[in-house]
């Protein structure tokens, strides 16, 4: 949300609002949850996750806190696979917002995480 430079995911989480923190910090344990062995970073200054070792852009998973909602960036074949089950929420191509003022939807995160893997994993 505050457009600071940052040089680690924990000054990203710790630059943002106390809501948007604290989500994003859900956020972080459903990925890694659904990821164990992903690779945290910053790519375009917000957090990423590498669903692969070494891992680029096409083989993340992108975060960002905003001031009504949080975004993931998932992938388009993520986005297009759980279509229906996303349909309550705005989405782009490639992402989903979750507003701030309801509960993140773990399970739903989850498995879109856990699909992303196993497309890449084949």
């Amino acid at each position: 949300m505050k457009n600071v430079a940052t040089e680690t995911v924990d000054d990203y989480f710790n630059a943002q609002p106390e809501k948007v923190k604290v989500a994003l910090l859900e956020l972080r344990e459903y990925i890694l949850e659904a990821a164990p062995d992903a690779e945290e970073l910053l790519n375009y200054n917000i957090p990423a996750y590498t669903l692969v070792k070494g891992g680029k852009r096409e083989q993340q998973i992108m975060i960002a806190g905003y001031k009504h909602h949080i975004g993931l960036y998932p992938h388009p074949t993520t986005m297009a696979h759980f279509e229906r089950e996303l349909s309550g929420f705005k989405r782009g191509k490639g992402s989903v917002q979750f507003p701030l003022d309801q509960p993140l939807p773990q399970d739903l995160i989850i498995r879109m995480i856990r699909f992303r893997l196993s497309l890449l994993k084949g």
